[in-house]
């Protein structure tokens, strides 16, 4: 019974943290800061936010996806913009669309979103689905207070 004690107790530690592990290791991710600039074109627009990953494993952004239009992720490398086909959110990290950086952008617009309009969005991530996202629609020349 003696010897059977401490094999007893290490297999409940380790399926202790077992289970503790298997919440930390999956993505957790989150939308915050969202909006769009009033659009001056009747057939594209911007859009910015940060997604946050509060998980322990890193998560993908596969697409994004609006009743307004099609989106498409931009990133920025260096000087020149390019569309990006999945964008890695890190675990315990962020993705940050801001202006002059990582931009989602809205081309054949169905309408043109008016400031205090919000728009529809849904972001499809390898891990965590589909969140969506109600979009504000701000002022064409609206810049964050807290940046992004």
């Amino acid at each position: 019974m003696r010897r059977l004690a401490p094999v007893a107790v290490a297999l409940t530690g380790a399926l202790a943290l077992a289970g503790c592990g298997s919440e930390d290791s999956k993505a957790d991710v989150s939308v915050s800061g969202a909006y769009m600039p009033q659009p001056v074109s009747d057939s594209m627009a911007a859009g910015f936010l940060t997604v946050t990953n509060e998980g322990g494993t890193k998560d993908e952004l596969t697409s994004v996806t609006s009743d307004v239009g099609e989106v498409t992720a931009h990133e920025t490398v260096g000087s020149s913009m390019r569309e990006a086909t999945d964008l890695a959110v890190p675990a315990h990290g962020r993705l940050v669309f801001k202006s002059g950086g990582n931009h989602l952008m809205f081309e054949n617009l169905k309408r043109k979103p008016k400031q205090g309009e919000k728009v529809t969005v849904r972001l499809h991530f390898a891990e965590s689905g589909t969140v969506t996202v109600a979009m504000p629609v701000k002022s064409a020349t609206y810049t964050p207070k807290t940046g992004h």
